[in-house]
């Protein structure tokens, strides 16, 4: 871990004027649909913060959505990608291959779901992993459909985007999309008051009438961008277990939800459900571009040889820093951290919801929680307030993010390192956010 003192520190408005000048340089310079979240720019981090190039050091409840899982300086992820980069940065693995790639893929038979026996392919992005899945499955079923589920969010590329359901901003403008994508509904129990068998019966109808036997079903075992929603209990099993009888392959996206983040491995993992393909990506490697796409050795071996790849997948420094996040989570006890911060977190937004009524909803598990924000008495989506809260949260000093179909939802995704002193202080701003925004 760097040096830096793990608090709150303010040392100007936010933004500061560094951070201004420097917003004026990317307006002249990036395009304009890259935005930001934070209208600061980072200069250090490390544990639970980030200190922006005014001085200011703000608390992480984001981990850069959820990438920086064991910190964004975790100090064996900076020591093996020193000694990767004295090394060598590239040969590719395709032309001259090496060690590190064979043991990032030794570690993912480990530690995905399964006794199986099991292969991976690294490539770079969550998109271009789930896109691998697809191809895959595609490949060894013979079969071209595949079945995404609402509120899904996959990627940017244009299947990805296909599997995706939200328009603005993912979507929007960019068609035509791959074909053969079908939509099913989600177990959303905040919203539809089914219990996972009646919501899963629900799917399943859908997809035997629309589509018959596809080629593969890609969920996401707790939704990232489409609103840290959690399926009722049993729905996840039903849903496998229809796969396993239909001989569709069964694809859990787990890039976000993935590596320790839910207080198990896989998210996958709550329910015992053991995916056909698991696909990886941002808390994989701390920060480095690295993805995967794990499964049963049968269904990975169904593509022909030089079917798949990538000049840069699987770079041996990203695959360095994966095999010193997975020592971290394992020897710092961070899957028991995850936990922790679950009943901290937890306790206290319940707390808070019991106090205010704009709070429908407070789900997750482990450090993947999030408020679901409504009109009271109406229940409806309260997108506003999630904006005014979170930009209060932000002058205050602690990065939050929002997300959800309707754009009300508060995501927390703080680093499995931070200390519960911080968790404490951001809890707080977080509460004053919202005591500010009584009016909004």
């Amino acid at each position: 871990m760097t040096d830096l003192r793990q608090a709150r520190h303010l040392a100007t408005e936010i933004p500061g004027p560094r951070s201004r000048a420097l917003m004026a340089r990317k307006t002249a310079t990036v395009a304009s649909g890259v935005g930001t979240t934070m209208p600061v720019f980072a200069t250090r981090a490390g544990g639970g913060v980030v200190e922006d190039v005014d001085g200011n050091v703000l608390i992480d409840f984001g981990s850069g959505i959820a990438v920086t899982t064991v910190g964004a300086s975790a100090p064996r992820v900076i020591e093996a990608v020193r000694e990767q980069a004295e090394a060598f940065t590239h040969t590719c693995f395709m032309v001259t291959p090496y060690e590190s790639y064979v043991a990032v893929a030794e570690q993912l038979a480990r530690l995905t779901p399964g006794s199986h026996e099991k292969r991976s392919v690294l490539v770079n992005s969550g998109a271009e992993a789930v896109e691998n899945a697809v191809k895959i499955a595609r490949a060894f079923t013979g079969r071209q459909a595949v079945v995404a589920f609402d509120h899904a969010y996959h990627g940017r590329t244009n299947l990805t985007m296909a599997l995706t359901a939200k328009s603005l901003p993912y979507k929007h403008g960019f068609g035509p999309f791959a074909p053969e994508v079908y939509r099913a509904p989600l177990s959303y129990p905040f919203r539809d008051g089914l219990d996972g068998a009646a919501a899963a019966r629900r799917a399943i109808e859908v997809i035997e009438k629309q589509v018959g036997t596809p080629a593969a079903v890609v969920i996401e075992p707790i939704q990232g961008e489409g609103g840290f929603i959690v399926p009722a209990h049993g729905f996840l099993p039903a849903i496998a277990a229809w796969c396993r009888a239909n001989g569709v392959v069964f694809v859990a996206d787990e890039v976000q939800s993935g590596f320790g983040r839910t207080g198990q491995w896989f998210a996958s993992e709550h329910e015992n459900v053991v995916p056909d393909l698991v696909v990886t990506a941002k808390g994989i490697a701390g920060g480095l571009p690295l993805s995967a796409v794990t499964g049963r050795a049968e269904i990975m071996d169904a593509v022909h040889a030089g079917g798949l790849g990538g000049t840069y997948g699987g770079n041996p420094i990203a695959c360095a820093a994966a095999l010193a996040v997975i020592e971290t989570i394992e020897a710092d006890g961070l899957l028991d951290r995850a936990r922790q911060i679950e009943r901290l977190v937890t306790g206290r937004l319940i707390r808070l919801q019991e106090a205010d009524k704009r709070i429908g909803d407070v789900r997750g598990r482990g450090a993947m929680i999030a408020l679901e924000l409504v009109h009271p008495g109406t229940g409806e989506p309260d997108a506003e307030l999630a904006r005014v809260v979170s930009a209060g949260a932000r002058t205050r000093g602690v990065i939050v993010l929002t997300c959800g179909t309707y754009g009300n939802v508060l995501r927390l995704l703080p680093p499995l390192t931070i200390s519960d002193e911080l968790l404490h202080d951001g809890l707080d701003m977080l509460a004053d956010a919202f005591r500010a925004g009584l009016n909004s």
